[in-house]
């Protein structure tokens, strides 16, 4: 305004300077009156454009988790909820990850974009396992809120804001529930029965599964066992070529007990173990016994897995095998030593998702007796509405030494009563999508399909 005046007095003052001492006042007067209405007028417009600043645009990425959109809608409606992310000025990224006692932990990540570019924040915290979905929608929408508060004062939205720092014996945050002596001793029991039932005129088939389980998971140790079973029967009816009516019956059963142990040696390095004595008549077990132990490398902190994780893992197994019928080696009972090596990656950006492995096994008395898997995966917005996601597995099979001696007839082959010979297996899946229109996603409309 300063520099505004100056400019006006300076083109005038020749006008001022030939004008007798009367007139020039009376022109002063007026003149500076001009000047005061126009401060004021600009003064108003300034507030006025303050006042109708844009509303943070806020792009939020579920990729890896799942959000209620609806709820979140509802709870926050003093932004803009943008669907591409580079026209967002905040892009928040959440990923969870299951915690020891069943519950999940949540990351927020606040990453700013456009005029909030050099702005960034972490947000962590847990879910208890017990939490209704009530309960554990409250604690997620308080701490997105919390995340959220620099980037709406930033963005001149204060007055929408309250904040109570007030505390209650009902809200306890996460680290409170930690550090409280657990009577459990972080012990965690769960049981589980379940079955089905379903057929048709020429079909029918039951399955009956159960399992039980103790899990102890502290930053220091994780232990786990597990006991679990199902029964499956199937049974089909046909008319062959000659006319008969033909009834088959498959039984597929399967047992299993494990015990694993790994204790943390850094905060990059593990070991552990596990051993483990299953049975399966679709694989020609009778039983098997076995035990390995490994050592892991992760090159990130463990604290970090929900952002980046790159492990590598080595290890040795040892296994004791009984066979239902004798194997295309002519074994019916054997000893088995191997060793085995993998190598997990996993990356979770702003622009999308990376994961992918590759694990390789031999038995030690023949190195022909292999088996080599790769899997990769990814989830990438590209720009704006198009993205693209890849997910792909393939497996090089050299160590079916369980096969039973003799091929498969074919009914065995036709309802997979028995595992069958192969030299590989391999999946591949992807998708492409491109969304393009408005950008803006504020409103709520269940009508007709419901909550999401």
């Amino acid at each position: 305004m300063f520099v505004f005046l100056l400019t006006h007095i300076l083109r005038y003052r020749n006008v001022i300077c030939t004008l007798n001492f009367e007139t020039a006042t009376i022109f002063m007067k007026k003149y500076f009156s001009c000047i005061i209405i126009s401060f004021l007028f600009f003064s108003s417009n300034a507030q006025n454009n303050e006042a109708l600043s844009p509303r943070l645009k806020v792009f939020i990425d579920c990729n890896n988790t799942r959000c209620d959109m609806n709820f979140i809608r509802t709870e926050i409606n003093i932004i803009d909820f943008y669907l591409d992310r580079l026209a967002a000025d905040l892009h928040i990224l959440i990923t969870d990850q299951r915690t020891g006692s069943g519950g999940r932990q949540y990351q927020m990540l606040f990453l700013g974009l456009n005029r909030f570019k050099n702005m960034a924040d972490t947000v962590l915290f847990s879910t208890e396992p017990d939490l209704t979905q009530f309960e554990s929608r409250d604690i997620f929408i308080k701490h997105l809120k919390l995340g959220m508060v620099p980037f709406l004062s930033k963005a001149g939205q204060v007055k929408n804001i309250t904040i109570d720092f007030k505390k209650t014996d009902t809200a306890q945050s996460g680290s409170e529930i930690r550090l409280e002596k657990d009577p459990w001793n972080y012990w965690v029991y769960r049981t589980n029965v379940s079955g089905n039932i379903n057929g048709e005129s020429v079909y029918k088939s039951t399955r009956l599964s159960s399992s039980v389980s103790a899990q102890r998971t502290t930053e220091k140790l994780k232990v786990d066992f597990e006991l679990s079973g199902s029964k499956n029967n199937s049974r089909y009816e046909f008319v062959d070529d000659n006319g008969i009516l033909e009834k088959v019956t498959v039984k597929n059963n399967n047992y299993r007990f494990e015990h694993s142990v790994v204790f943390s040696l850094t905060n990059k390095l593990s070991y552990g173990y596990e051993v483990e004595y299953s049975s399966s008549t679709f694989s020609n077990m009778r039983g098997r016994m076995s035990a390995r132990t490994a050592i892991e490398y992760n090159f990130y902190p463990y604290s970090e897995v929900n952002s980046r994780y790159l492990a590598v893992h080595y290890g040795l197994s040892a296994r004791r095998n009984k066979y239902y019928d004798t194997t295309i080696y002519n074994k019916v009972k054997e000893t088995l030593y191997s060793h085995f090596a993998n190598l997990q990656m996993s990356y979770t950006k702003k622009w999308g998702g990376l994961f992918g492995g590759i694990e390789y096994n031999n038995y030690l008395h023949d190195w022909k007796l292999n088996n080599l898997e790769i899997n990769f995966g990814t989830n990438v917005r590209i720009t704006g509405g198009l993205s693209f996601n890849i997910h792909a597995n393939y497996n090089l099979v050299h160590d079916q030494v369980y096969l039973p001696k003799g091929g498969a007839t074919e009914q065995e082959i036709l309802t997979r009563r028995r595992q069958l010979q192969t030299n590989f297996q391999y999946y591949f899946g992807f998708g492409l999508s491109y969304r393009f229109g408005s950008n803006l996603n504020n409103f709520i409309n269940p009508r007709f399909n419901g909550p999401n």
